[in-house]
């Protein structure tokens, strides 16, 4: 009957709420080996005999097995979102998961590079004017001049281009649409590319706007190792990733002012708080301007 219970939620994840391929595959692995566990250890096969101590000692396997507290409040999450369906579905009668405690995780704040390494890292991508050389452009311009997620920007169809009036529609999570507006250097890059690069990566293909050497769907592997090279090219030694850019775009528009919720419409982000990690890069790298050039920030320390 669970099992049954689970096919149904998957069901409406799809349906009603839209999810991404992927992440309802996230929420099936998490729930089966839940659920598994359950059966397994308690032969419960009604989700309304599930008590919250048969969730607190799944956890504790969990940790038993020192797995990430990540991966752990991530597997809570999906259970907890399963066990509210059952309830709204008035399968149960109460939420048993509400009350697990979820492990303490640290906070990792992204990196970020600041505005002297971002200008060195674009100019490595100028290049010698070969098509290749101007999609890395196009892209490196509009993944930190729009703070695009790497799926976002690989997703990218011709069509989605306003380059008339500096937008471009983005599909994100769960096929959300949002407008992002585009930066005169990110148009200027992304018209020379279709004009000069596009056509002699794949003439014939119309959809997808960047393409690999092979006139194929650029892979997030293949841009990750682009953003690897230009890192190098440049000089850059903090740890590099695609994500670096879109960190970089959110923690700039912040040290310049933006508004918090403007900066969580550009990002896509459904709720603040994800958006509010980069206040914190914020501080910190204030904090660090002050340390290094406050004429009194030493003195504590020399005292």
């Amino acid at each position: 009957m669970i099992k049954i219970n689970l096919k149904e939620y998957l069901y409406y994840l799809k349906i009603t709420k839209n999810l991404a391929k992927n992440t309802i595959l996230s929420y099936e692995r998490d729930l089966n080996e839940y659920l598994d566990f359950i059966e397994k250890n308690y032969q419960i096969k009604n989700p309304a005999r599930i008590e919250k101590k048969h969730v607190d000692n799944f956890v504790k396997s969990l940790a038993r097995r020192s797995m990430n507290p990540k991966t752990i409040t991530r597997k809570i999450s999906s259970i907890h979102s399963f066990h509210k369906y059952l309830l709204s579905e008035n399968i149960v009668d109460r939420d048993v998961v509400s009350k697990v405690k979820k492990p303490v995780t640290p906070k990792h704040l992204p990196t970020v590079l600041n505005m002297e390494e971002i200008e060195r890292f674009i100019a490595a991508s100028n290049g010698s004017g070969k098509p290749l050389d101007l999609r890395n452009r196009a892209m490196v311009e509009l993944a930190y001049g729009s703070g695009l997620r790497v799926s976002e920007l690989l997703d990218i169809a011709i069509s989605d281009l306003h380059l008339n009036m500096n937008l471009i529609n983005i599909t994100g999570k769960g096929s959300k649409e949002r407008i992002v507006p585009l930066g005169e250097e990110s148009v200027f890059a992304l018209r020379k590319y279709l004009v000069e690069g596009r056509p002699k990566l794949n003439p014939k293909n119309r959809e997808l706007l960047f393409l690999n050497k092979n006139g194929e769907k650029m892979s997030r592997i293949g841009f990750y190792k682009i953003i690897q090279t230009l890192a190098d090219k440049a000089g850059i030694k903090k740890e590099m990733s695609p994500h670096t850019l879109r960190h970089s775009f959110a923690t700039h528009l912040l040290e310049n002012g933006a508004n918090l919720r403007s900066v969580q419409e550009l990002l896509g982000h459904e709720d603040i708080m994800t958006t509010e990690i980069y206040t914190h890069v914020t501080k910190k790298h204030i904090q660090m301007e002050y340390d290094l050039k406050h004429p009194r920030a030493g003195r504590k320390k020399e005292e």
